[in-house]
């Protein structure tokens, strides 16, 4: 960027020169005119280890309290810290990695205002793309928190802020500031600068520098990408400045409170505590505290991306303290595990406790896969504490309540992933025989298999070994992982359009003032035709038909003028709302609106009562369970909620009955147009059950204790559903359990129709309704055994027909072979096959039952492959086949050629010797 974007007043009145590091040939200002390098690694390493540039040692804990304090202080408001599961309030991205993270994208385009301007936080987050790095550089953490404060500035004053609170003088000012406070020798400081991209948004930022660690960010975001725009940036992008312009800081929490200690590492500065306790849980000798501080020094010197190339220091630590870099990786590597799980299961502790469900995808994924990284760093160093009471420690100090939830969580996890090593043995070894010729399983595998089955790549490595194959498993192995799961893809919107070209104004929605009313007047805009559906689209200056949205179907019903033309769409673009009908309506005439009053008093019911079950959920399972989808109908509607286990059937009656209680309570339903912050810092991110709504105001809909943000219509008091019947559940995913059920008079017809079919049930029978379960588990029962005893029967005839002639065997080369036809099903066969292979002979068994099928069974330690026997003959027959060594099968259409492949297995049998 251009120079002057750095050159500050505040530089010159300070003392400062501007200076460029021979290094790495970036510019940067230090108040000591004889420094000659920029003090950033890999410019300069750490020199605060053991030497510490702060007056006095804190704790997180004091750290977080020392910056927030000097900057309320300095007028800015204190802001809580979000959750850490950005999709909360998000639609782009899954964890929060910065406190920007907190702002985006609402407050940062300007559309609705910041909670505070301007304001210091002090956030958790998490980074998955340092997963691999963490224990192992002395440095990196997973989970971190970034102290920060924010100004939110303005060009325009027609936005949701104006004017400049501050700008690039004052957040130097202040961080000087704080670390004379800290009491950092301020001639050490050095501003690197370095612009930053991210987001779509860029701008000049300084990178603040003491004793060789990067302390504070600074950025001063002023662009926005543009492919038009005059600055062209470090990837390669060109940007245009933008109507606003937001100072965003980062300081490291965790960083302050290691410089403040001078440890040889981050973690025992932050995790002291569970540092020790799991050493001695683990009887693991600590590591000279020198060798741990090299390495410190020497990973600092490297770029964060370049971190995984850590043989090169280890190799010269080694030689620096006199040690092979076998026996070095003897004493590091259990302590550098050590340390991977108290930094993990405080990762743990942040995700669960912030109602985050172990699943297959999204946030889920990320957190089941730091949670089975954790088990096997843990079983590594033979750490026999159960993880459940580490997580629950870090909960602990962490604040949260929902402990109880998080070890059930964990230790129902645990279990899962040691399900998942014991089926994922077979799928290994298959692999290790297919990549056999090539000498390694490929990475692309390693990530598959875990990613699809949960097989992490060192079991790989150890099963593989087994089978003679090598499996080379990348330092960055989990961060690639990561990366298939980290972003989100926004949600598409449908902004399908019919050639509406007009600047039309927003409809005014007349529901929201009265839902009971169905008719209404208005002015007919405009009438669109679509070819493609031959319907016709019009737009009116209000209306009374709720558009689709929130999970909630459109209303029907007609609008008149004469005409009569029957609406059977309502959609919304850009706060327009179309009108799909049969017939076109004149623009600007009034019409009379009707809509069908059934319908929506159906889709009111079900809308509430589909609050009225999450609330029941979440009374029932916890407040871990979120809505991660729904459906609203007229018949039935289903709600899709986060829970790490199945739902069993007194799970589910409880939930009905719960739900039932709130009908019958009566409660009213109350909705309200708030603030967002307002509402946000009253109820908290539990809002966005259903989507993320734009806007300084959002509609808040109360229904008993369950508060969510909601556009859509409900009844008045909850005891207007009627009742509420659960049809039935499913888990559709791991982690999502769906609930699907009926509101209202749907309610009471599903109920009528168990009753049906019970009556049936029952006559068919012949008992009461009350003996029909055990009347059904005796039948069931009893076609069991049947089933099992025609399945005897059916392998004692094939013994019998395989033992009934020895015509059919025949000598090839020494080996004893016997080739016999049995038109019969596949299960026949086999049985018959396997008797002939436990008398230590080759069975060759073929039929012509409807298609050609054969089985080939080969006893242990004859040179003929079952497999490669049951291929050649099934393509002989015109089909496929295959298998193992042991034991083949196939088949194919053309069964008049049966008895030829069976003379035909004969030779390939002998050619195989």
């Amino acid at each position: 960027m251009d120079e002057d974007e750095y050159r500050l007043d505040y530089f010159e009145d300070n003392g400062f020169v501007r200076k460029t590091c021979p290094g790495c040939g970036r510019g940067f200002w230090t108040r000591d005119a004889s420094k000659e390098s920029c003090g950033e690694p890999p410019c300069d390493e750490y020199s605060f280890i053991g030497n510490p540039p702060f007056e006095d040692e804190f704790t997180l804990e004091g750290m977080r309290e020392e910056f927030l304090s000097f900057f309320e202080d300095s007028d800015h408001e204190r802001v809580e810290p979000y959750p850490v599961d950005a999709s909360r309030w998000r639609d782009d991205v899954l964890l929060t990695q910065a406190s920007i993270y907190d702002f985006q994208p609402l407050v940062t385009s300007g559309e609705t205002p910041p909670p505070a301007n301007p304001l210091c936080i002090s956030q958790p987050c998490i980074r998955m793309q340092d997963i691999d790095n963490v224990g192992k550089t002395g440095r990196h953490t997973l989970a971190f928190e970034m102290m920060a404060h924010h100004a939110f500035n303005s060009r325009t004053d027609d936005g949701a802020y104006e004017g400049e609170v501050y700008w690039k003088e004052e957040t130097v000012a202040y961080c000087d500031g704080f670390l004379e406070h800290l009491g950092a020798p301020l001639d050490e400081v050095t501003y690197v600068e370095s612009p930053w991209v991210g987001g779509g948004n860029a701008g000049p930022a300084f990178e603040v520098i003491l004793r060789g660690a990067e302390v504070a960010t600074l950025v001063f975001m002023d662009l926005e990408l543009d492919e038009d725009g005059e600055y062209e940036m470090k990837d390669g992008k060109t940007y245009s400045k933008m109507d606003n312009y937001i100072v965003d800081t980062g300081y490291g929490l965790e960083r302050f409170a290691w410089l403040s200690q001078g440890t040889p590492t981050v973690y025992e500065a932050i995790y002291p505590d569970m540092v020790d306790e799991i050493l001695d849980a683990a009887c693991i000798e600590r590591a000279d505290e020198e060798i741990l501080a090299d390495v410190a020094r020497l990973a600092g010197k490297m770029d964060a991306d370049e971190v995984d190339d850590l043989r090169a220091v280890r190799q010269q630590v080694a030689e620096d303290v006199g040690l092979s870099l076998d026996e070095l990786d003897e004493i590091l590597t259990p302590v550098e595990n050590a340390f991977g799980v108290a930094d993990h299961t405080r990762v743990l502790a942040y995700m669960l406790g912030d109602g985050i469900v172990p699943s297959n995808v999204g946030t889920g994924y990320l957190a089941r896969l730091v949670l089975r990284r954790t088990v096997r760093l843990a079983d590594e160093i033979g750490l026999d504490v159960p993880l459940e009471d580490l997580v629950d420690e870090q909960a602990k100090r962490l604040g949260y309540r929902n402990r109880d939830v998080i070890e059930d969580v964990v230790r129902e996890e645990v279990e899962k992933y040691e399900e998942t090593l014991e089926r994922g043995g077979r799928l290994v070894r298959r692999k290790a025989e297919e990549y056999a010729g090539e000498g390694s399983i490929p990475n692309d595998e390693l990530v598959e298999m875990y990613d699809s089955h949960g097989i992490q790549p060192d079991t790989v490595a150890e099963i593989a070994d087994q089978e003679g194959v090598d499996v080379d498993v990348p330092d960055d192995f989990y961060a690639q992982v990561a990366d298939r799961h980290e972003e989100r893809e926004s949600a598409e919107k449908d902004d399908a359009s019919t050639g509406v070209d007009d600047d039309l104004p927003e409809t005014d929605l007349l529901f929201y003032d009265d839902v009971e009313r169905t008719e209404f007047e208005a002015v007919v805009l405009n009438t669109y035709y679509d070819e493609d559906d031959e319907s016709y689209e019009i737009v009116l200056d209000q209306t009374r038909f709720y558009p689709e949205g929130g999970g909630q179907p459109p209303d029907t019903g007609v609008l008149e003028n004469g005409e009569v033309a029957h609406v059977e769409d309502v959609q919304k673009r850009d706060g327009v709302v179309f009108h799909r009908t049969d017939k076109p309506l004149s623009k600007g005439d009034v019409v009379r609106g009707q809509v069908d009053p059934d319908r929506r008093r159906a889709l009111m019911r079900n809308h509430t009562a589909t609050h009225t079950v999450i609330d029941a959920a979440r009374r029932v399972l916890g407040d871990h369970v979120r809505q991660a989808g729904a459906q609203k109908g007229v018949e039935s509607s289903r709600i899709d909620i986060t829970h790490h286990k199945r739902l069993t059937d007194d799970d589910v009656r409880e939930i009905e009955r719960v739900a039932n209680e709130t009908v019958r309570d009566n409660v009213q339903v109350d909705d309200e147009w708030l603030d967002r912050h307002e509402a946000e810092e009253e109820h908290g991110f539990g809002l966005y059950q259903g989507g993320i709504p734009a806007g300084e105001e959002i509609r808040v809909v109360h229904v008993d204790d369950d508060v969510q943000a909601c556009g859509g219509t409900h009844v008045r008091r909850t005891g207007d559903i009627g009742y509420i019947k659960v049809r039935n559940t499913e888990r559709i995913q791991d982690g999502v359990e769906r609930i699907v059920f009926s509101a209202g008079d749907a309610a009471v017809e599903a109920s009528q129709e168990v009753e049906r079919v019970a009556d049936e049930a029952s006559d068919v029978f012949g008992v009461p309704r009350d003996d029909l379960p055990a009347t059904a588990e005796r039948f069931f029962d009893e076609w069991k055994e049947r089933g099992k005893r025609v399945d005897e029967l059916r392998s004692e005839l094939a013994e019998i027909r395989a033992e009934a002639s020895d015509d059919d065997t025949v000598e090839i080369e020494g080996v004893p072979v016997v080739t016999r036809r049995m038109d019969a099903g596949m299960d026949e066969l086999r049985t018959a096959a396997n008797t002939v292979v436990d008398e230590g002979k080759v069975a060759v068994f073929a039929g012509g039952d409807g298609s050609a099928t054969v089985v080939v069974g080969v006893p242990e330690n004859t040179d003929v492959d079952a497999g490669d026997v049951a291929g050649e003959l099934s393509s002989f027959l015109g089909g496929d086949g295959g298998g193992s060594p042991a034991f083949g099968q196939g088949g194919g259409p053309d069964t008049e050629k049966v008895n030829e492949a069976l003379e035909e297995s004969k030779r390939i049998i002998e050619e195989q010797i």
